[in-house]
């Protein structure tokens, strides 16, 4: 099958790339931005004609969107550009992909969530309560993309890191380093996810869509959540990330979210429900601090 990955230079796209090495797929990694060393096709996925004409001349089967405008604090006062490229950008990738029969695979996120309270995790048929522009922009994309009826799978995940970019794991890991004392959130809850293993399940929902790619429609299209196993707040999060890194000698303390105000509030409780996509691809998802512990572990070697 011919796949692109569109934001392959980001956390998601770079774990892409390494699962892409041993498949039998025709991989295409595209992103706006280049990076010196690493293979990148320009697309800008805003760009409908540019899209279409990607779609017809690699003639692709499936589209991995990674591509998104995440910096949730700075969305609040960039409300346009969030719509442009988490909902318009998207139903860009979905009209091209109804256009051909194919696939598009849509990251989204559990800042759909948070509005509401609750404190059992969300499944995919909760309604969306977004607290801030960015999980406001990323709900639109998911909707547009189901109003242009092409065959699409959107997964919704969490907290994400890896060894690639800027991420929460590798910022605790330097400060734990290098700091006497840390204080970190403790009254916000969710689940860790580590992009690599993100990937792989987005390989699980590829070679199953192979079965039925010459089909009208894909029976298993919808949303789907995925995050690592298990709940921790952020604090719990630092405490393993220090203890895996070998640097627990710094204090670190929990403190309440309103000690760090932000332009947005974060959900309070944004776990999600995997049993869907579970159930329906076969997948074993690991427990958080597992994955943590190998990313970690990744990380120490590359120094």
């Amino acid at each position: 099958m011919n796949i692109v990955v569109t934001g392959a230079n980001g956390q998601l796209g770079n774990e892409m790339r390494l699962i892409a090495r041993g498949s039998g797929d025709n991989y295409v990694f595209t992103d706006v931005n280049q990076v010196e060393g690493v293979e990148t096709v320009h697309l800008d996925i805003t760009d409908l004609h540019a899209v279409r004409k990607m779609v017809a001349d690699k003639s692709v089967d499936v589209i991995v969107n990674c591509a998104a405008y995440t910096n949730v604090d700075a969305a609040e006062s960039n409300e346009s550009l969030a719509e442009k490229l988490n909902a318009e950008a998207p139903e860009n990738l979905a009209r091209a992909m109804k256009e051909v029969n194919g696939l598009l695979v849509q990251i989204s996120t559990d800042y759909v969530f948070g509005k509401e309270p609750y404190n059992i995790p969300c499944t995919e048929e909760q309604q969306g309560t977004p607290t801030g522009v960015y999980g406001l922009t990323k709900l639109h994309g998911e909707q547009k993309i189901a109003a242009v009826g092409c065959k699409y799978v959107i997964i919704r995940t969490a907290w994400l890191y890896s060894e690639f970019g800027k991420n929460f794991c590798k910022t605790m890991m330097n400060l734990t380093a290098t700091k006497p004392q840390l204080k970190v959130v403790f009254d916000q809850a969710g689940t860790p996810t580590y992009a690599l293993d993100l990937a792989e399940a987005i390989k699980h929902v590829i070679a199953d869509y192979a079965g039925e790619a010459t089909d009208e429609q894909y029976s298993k299209s919808g949303i789907y959540h995925y995050s690592n196993e298990g709940v921790c707040s952020w604090y719990d999060f630092t405490k393993m990330i220090a203890e895996y890194n070998g640097t627990s000698a710094c204090d670190v303390q929990p403190c309440h979210s309103n000690e760090f105000p932000t332009p947005v509030t974060r959900p309070a409780y944004s776990v999600l429900d995997k049993t869907k996509i579970k159930e329906t691809f076969g997948i074993r998802i690991p427990y958080w601090t597992e994955s943590l512990k190998q990313c970690i572990k990744n990380l120490k070697n590359e120094k």
